[in-house]
């Protein structure tokens, strides 16, 4: 939540970080065999409607010896509001400051061109069924359908595929500077194979709750900071940083229930 969303809630709210996430950029395109290289200001470019083929020339410099067809580019976007959006659109407006100014970031925005899709599902399925799509969706939705993924341009000149190590490395990199409320981006993170749009994924939690519900909560939230992250992997989430766990417990222990 930024600054001004928790001035209008009723009460002290904690966030508390269990696993991270990457928002992957997935694609149909049934003639490219091989995973597809894409930086930050091209992809900008194509979500602005600005490169509207495939086999445009910023796309086929970032591939040598891939062959693109002439395929129109269909942008697949969340029409709903999402925090999916967030991170995609946070990093897109880090890279590129013409989208940061035209169209800026947020769990919404208005889309220059292509398709909305309701929820991960949604926009999954409409890549899946529409020949030249490309979209944003957790890397979990892009497994689930078998999806291919881009390997993205992160800060230190590298391609790097969305995966758990690569999601893993994009944290590691926020630990020294990470605030005492754990509110911090990780997109376009330091790192040779830190993946650039990667992310913490969030609970919200008031700090004081009725005991009915509070104690339950603390207890739930004790089992995810260790047993639940041992469960984290199979659902194509990263567990958090080990040197991390200890200070969200800490966090989790201020919760009041009374």
């Amino acid at each position: 939540m930024s600054d001004d969303e928790l001035k209008r809630v009723s009460g002290p709210v904690l966030h508390i970080p269990t696993v991270l996430g990457a928002v992957a950029i997935t694609y149909n395109l049934p003639t490219v065999k091989t995973a597809i290289k894409l930086d930050g200001p091209t992809l900008a470019d194509i979500f602005a409607g600005k490169i509207m083929k495939w086999n445009d020339a910023k796309i086929v410099a970032l591939n040598p010896g891939v062959a693109f067809p002439a395929t129109s580019i269909v942008p697949i976007y969340r029409s709903d509001s999402s925090g999916t959006t967030a991170v995609f659109t946070e990093y897109i407006a880090k890279v590129s400051p013409t989208w940061a100014k035209a169209i800026g970031k947020g769990k919404t925005v208005k889309w220059p061109t292509g398709l909305g899709g309701k929820g991960n599902e949604g926009v999954s399925g409409q890549i899946k069924n529409t020949q030249g799509a490309i979209g944003y969706v957790e890397l979990t939705y892009a497994a689930s359908i078998k999806l291919p993924v881009a390997e993205l341009k992160n800060k230190a000149g590298q391609f790097v595929a969305p995966t758990l190590a690569s999601v893993s490395e994009a944290a590691n990199s926020s630990l020294k500077t990470m605030p005492a409320d754990f509110r911090v981006s990780i997109t376009d993170a330091e790192g040779k194979g830190a993946y650039p749009i990667s992310a913490f994924t969030y609970l919200l939690i008031y700090q004081n709750m009725a005991s009915s519900k509070g104690s339950e909560l603390v207890k739930f939230l004790d089992w995810a900071m260790v047993t639940g992250q041992k469960d984290a992997a199979a659902l194509q989430y990263a567990a958090l940083p080990t040197s991390m766990v200890g200070k969200v417990k800490e966090k989790i222990k201020s919760i009041a229930t009374k």
